[in-house]
């Protein structure tokens, strides 16, 4: 018993001598650790006949617990005393003006996709998703889209490597694929939109590989044409801000659609000058009357439905309305380009708790 007084001795006398927490630290690794004086003695234990093990040992875990109870004391002490040092040598100088906040801005694709589906849920649309790597079936073959078609081709659209059954999934060339999926799995009538990204191999100051689009789709019964331009001549209007946009429709052909026709805005690039009015059109949707192909493959009776759908450019509506010229300045990723947009979030109470599907 003589060796554990004379080791508490030790252990205090060591403890009050440390004067910072580094020292302290190796004064308890010296007695608590695996390798310390008390651990040590506990190895003895088991060489001593069961009394004087039970009362050796009674007096060393004793000691063990007064040890550990001085170490932590003296280690507040030295953090109390460690923190007190530093208040007295720093200071804060409240005179100094705050640190600049930096706030982040709504890119400008992000905002006129916001806009966009704003005024059309506004006109009664649902917005729907779906998923960006797409099946052929439901790019192509559902979308009366046939074999030979260019848009099928590897130099018009990004192709993954074929599965184990031969299959080659696709990066959507459009979200009229989720359309697709909407009417497969709903009934008529049907009026959603479908915004997100779609990729096409094309670049120039007008095309990108990777862009946006909002499709629209309204199957009823008794749909016309003339629904379609009133659609189409109301959101213009209303995105523009203009009661009087210069507006086009040009026959076209969609494989999708029957009869087709593109929408042009009028628009001047005079000077480096981007804007709405003037000599040239830019187009900025196709749009038409839902194919009857289209319907059968989703079976939907085409003499009973008909509608109309249309795919909006959205980096297209954003280069007439903000007027920039070069599509490709978008994915630039320029900072100066983005703060001198710098967009607010849109408040847009209509768009939470059940459109969105």
């Amino acid at each position: 018993m003589d060796s554990l007084l004379q080791l508490k001795a030790e252990a205090t006398k060591e403890v009050e001598a440390s004067k910072d927490l580094d020292a302290l630290e190796q004064v308890r690794v010296a007695y608590l650790g695996k390798k310390g004086a008390i651990q040590e003695k506990m190895k003895g234990l088991g060489q001593m006949d069961p009394e004087e093990r039970k009362s050796y040992g009674s007096e060393l875990n004793q000691l063990k617990n007064q040890v550990t109870e001085l170490i932590e004391k003296s280690k507040k002490a030295l953090e109390k005393a460690a923190l007190d040092a530093r208040l007295a040598s720093e200071s804060l100088d409240v005179t100094l003006p705050a640190r600049q906040k930096e706030e982040g801005s709504v890119h400008p694709v992000s905002q006129v996709i916001e806009e966009c589906t704003e005024i059309l849920a506004n006109q009664g649309f649902e917005v729907v998703y779906g998923p960006q790597i797409e099946d052929d079936f439901h790019n192509f073959t559902a979308l009366n889209i046939p074999p030979e078609h260019p848009a099928r081709q590897m130099h018009d659209t990004f192709y993954f490597p074929e599965d184990e059954k031969g299959e080659r999934s696709v990066l959507r060339t459009h979200t009229s694929s989720v359309q697709i999926r909407y009417m497969e799995n709903n009934k008529p009538p049907y009026r959603v939109i479908a915004p997100g990204r779609t990729y096409r191999c094309d670049s120039d100051i007008t095309h990108s590989p990777m862009f946006h689009q909002i499709e629209g789709l309204y199957i009823d019964k008794n749909i016309t044409m003339a629904h379609l331009k009133g659609c189409l001549i109301n959101f213009v209007q209303q995105f523009f801000g203009v009661d009087e946009v210069p507006v086009r429709f040009r026959p076209s052909f969609f494989p999708f659609t029957e009869p087709s026709a593109e929408m042009d805005i009028g628009c001047s690039r005079a000077q480096g000058d981007f804007k709405i009015g003037g000599d040239d059109w830019m187009e900025i949707l196709g749009c038409g009357m839902v194919h009857p192909n289209v319907l059968k493959n989703v079976g939907v009776d085409p003499d009973e439905y008909q509608g109309f759908a249309f795919g909006i450019g959205i980096e297209r509506l954003a280069m007439l309305k903000y007027g920039i010229a070069d599509l490709r300045t978008f994915y630039e990723a320029d900072i100066r380009w983005l703060e001198h947009y710098n967009f607010a979030p849109l408040d847009i109470p209509t768009l939470t708790g059940g459109l969105s599907r």
